[in-house]
Formats: structure tokens, sequence, C-alpha cells
């Protein structure tokens, strides 16, 4: 009775012990539970909010919208009035200070002045700065551009890697059911030592592309993850959705028609005209000497008087003439700058489409029965060595025309997924026929 008592105590003790064991190690592992809590599966336009939502110098790079609307503030400032003050003759011998002597001998004056500007420059200073704003946004929104099309290139090679490793694991196994079936064929006398060895040593170059196309997925998973934001995806994630072929509508002139509308690089030069105009404007108003008026009260040897003040600069030398030059040379810059961007537009354009439609042609040259023929001419010789009809040699060699025939279909269909992300870039939107 006292030993059954005991065995469960002990066992009380145990499941106590093991709770609380479980509940630090969960309290220690908090944070880095939290590293890698994040999606396993994500699709490509999962991949791509999550990289405009969490990708660092994207962060940083929309920080300085910010930085420019603070400097509105700036711009829209007035000028800060100025106070003056001063009592003079006060006496050094102590015997002389008396309310008497500090009325009738002293002399004090209390001062305020302001400057008045002139020619509107603080709605031109804040004109400017809006427009340098709305320049500025539209930069950001073009590494937006940037990072999304990053984002969808390093997607489609996880996805070319996908594919070659699962091809590299196929063949793999299929060969390695060679092998046994050569050492089979050997140990029974049907075929030599050496072309038993020569199918062993071709297991080498199997086993090496898994190999590289394993190391191929985790390299690009891991480019992938930093573009997404290393901690907003868990360690183990992986892609989902078809890396297959996908048709476009639409033809050239149409793409560049888009372009014109969506760049925001091309809005961004536009904006850069205004934005020197204003700058220009803002010289000019410069220019403007302003006026300083300034009140004062004196209280001189026990009489209290008032006086008022005012100048402005004679703009005899600087009437700001190097800066308005200056500036107004920028508008013909800016102008220049638009024309430039325009045309980069419409080349990138060109070029994405042309470079697309030669990726299309290559990928139907092996969809309209190539892929089939180099799969048929690989069964065909290995029922044909199975069975003695062929030599070794052929069969390998149909082997690797067949590996190489599927490898170089898959480069090529993510050589035209790339293509298609290019275009789309070089429209400045994802949403394409």
């Amino acid at each position: 009775m006292n030993s059954l008592f005991l065995l469960r105590k002990f066992r009380a003790k145990i499941s106590a012990g093991v709770v609380v064991y479980a509940m630090t190690a969960c309290a220690l592992a908090g944070p880095a539970f939290a590293q890698s809590a994040g999606p396993t599966s994500i699709t490509l336009d999962e991949a791509i909010q999550m990289a405009l939502q969490h990708n660092h110098n994207l962060l940083a790079a929309r920080t300085t919208i910010q930085q420019s609307q603070a400097e509105e503030m700036t711009a829209n400032m007035r000028p800060n009035p100025s106070l003056f003050m001063d009592w003079e003759y006060l006496p050094l011998n102590h015997s002389a200070q008396n309310a008497q002597y500090l009325h009738d001998s002293t002399e004090g004056d209390v001062g305020l002045s302001y400057l008045l500007e002139r020619g509107k420059k603080r709605l031109h200073r804040l004109a400017a700065a809006k427009d340098i704003t709305a320049q500025t946004r539209s930069l950001v929104t073009d590494n937006e551009r940037g990072l999304i099309f990053n984002t969808a290139s390093l997607f489609v090679n996880v996805q070319l890697a996908e594919s070659t490793l699962e091809l590299a694991e196929k063949d793999l196994k299929s060969f390695q059911q060679m092998v046994d079936l050569g050492e089979l064929r050997y140990n029974k006398g049907a075929i030599s030592e050496d072309d038993y060895l020569k199918i062993k040593l071709q297991l080498l170059q199997f086993e090496t592309d898994y190999q590289q196309a394993e190391l191929a997925k985790i390299q690009a998973l891991s480019d992938l993850r930093q573009l997404l934001g290393y901690e907003s995806v868990s360690p183990d994630y992986d892609v989902a959705g078809p890396f297959d072929y996908q048709t476009l509508k639409g033809n050239l002139e149409d793409f560049q028609l888009k372009a014109l509308q969506n760049r925001p690089d091309l809005r961004a030069a536009q904006q850069g005209v205004t934005a020197a105009s204003s700058q220009y404007e803002l010289q000019r108003a410069i220019g403007k000497q302003d006026v300083t008026v300034q009140g004062n009260y004196s209280h001189v040897n026990g009489i209290n008087a008032a006086s008022f003040y005012g100048s402005i600069p004679l703009p005899i030398f600087n009437r700001n003439q190097g800066e308005i030059a200056r500036t107004r040379f920028a508008i013909t810059q800016a102008q220049e700058l638009e024309k430039a961007t325009n045309s980069q537009a419409l080349t990138d354009v060109r070029d994405a489409y042309e470079g697309l439609r030669v990726s299309d042609r290559i990928v139907q040259l092996y969809r309209s029965g190539y892929l089939d023929v180099a799969q048929k001419d690989r069964d065909i010789a290995e029922y044909a060595y199975q069975r003695g009809a062929v030599s070794l040699l052929d069969f390998l060699d149909a082997e690797r025309s067949y590996r190489a025939t599927q490898l170089a279909y898959r480069q090529t269909l993510a050589s035209y997924l790339l293509a298609l992300e290019q275009l789309r870039q070089a429209v400045g939107t994802r949403a394409l026929p």
C-alpha cells in the first residue's frame, strides 16, 4: 500500500516537472518562435505584397517622403520677430544707486523688429517643397516597381530550382533502377563487368545533379526570403503556384501607350520639370528685397519716447542674378531628362516585348513535340537495352539527350517567365492583357 502511494507521488512529481520544464522552454524560446513565425507557402502575389510591406530598403526609401513633407513645414514658416533691450549708464558706485538717479540719468530701450518678406517668398517656398514631395513620392513608387520585378524574378528562380530538383530526383530514382537491373544482369552473366561498371559510374552524375539542384533550391529560397523581409516568413517556407507557360495577348503599340500612362519614373521626370519651374519662381521672389520694420520705446534722462524704423537693402550689386540664371537652365535640364526618360520607357517596352516574343517561340518549339520525342527516344532506348537490342553507349546517349532536353526546356520556360516579368516592369503595371 505504501509502495503504491510512493509510486503515485513520484509520478506526480515527474509530471509536474515535465510541465514546468515545457513552460520554461517555451518562455525561453519565445523570441525564436516569434522570429520564425510566418507563412510556410506563398504565391507570387503574396510574395509581392510581403515585399512591399516588409522589405527594409523600400521602407527606408519611403521615409524620404516623410522627410520631404517635414521640409514643407519648414518652408511654410514665417520669420521670427526680434526683441531688442538695453539699459545704459548704470552707476558702478553703490552709493549713487537710488531710484531718482536711475530715473533721471540712465537710458533704456526696448524694441521689436520684424522682417516683411516681399514677392510672396513663403508661398513660393511652400509650392517648391510640395513639388519636390510629389516627385519624391513618384520616385519611391518607381522603387516599388523595381522591387516587384526583383521579387517576381527570384520567385521564378525558386520555381526553376524546384522543377530542376524534381527532374533530378526522378532521373536519379529511374537510373538507380537501371543500376539495380544492371547488377542483376551482371550477376547472371547477361552483361559484362565493364558495362555494369559504366552504368554504375554514370550514377555519380545523377547524384551530383541532384545535390546541385537541392543546393540551388535552398539558395534561391534564401535570396527570396531576404527580399521579402527576413522576419516575415518562416525558415522552412516554400513557394506555391504553377511553373508553366502563360499566354499573353497585345501588341507593341498598346504596351508602349500603357507605359507612358503608368511608368512612375516618367511621372517623376514630368514632376521634375514642375519642381524646376517652382525653384525658378522662388529664386525670382528671393531677388525681391525684404523690408525690416522696427519699433522702439526709449527712456532717456527722464524722458519717454517712441521710435520707428524701416530698412531695405539697395539691390545695386546682388539681385540674385546667379541663382535665377541657374534655375532657368535647370528647367531646360529637367525638360531634357523628361524626354530621355520618355524615350527610355518606349525602348524598355520594345526590348522586353521582342525578348518575350523570342522566348515564346523557343518555348513553343519544345512544346510542339520535341519534349515528347526526347521522352520517346529514351523509353525506346531503355526498352531495347534491357532486351539486348542496343548497346550501353546508345542507351546512355539517349539518357543524356533526354536529360539535356528536359533541363533546357525548364530553363527556357524560366527565361520566358522572366521576360514576361520584364515586360510588366517596362510597362509599369502587372495588369497586362
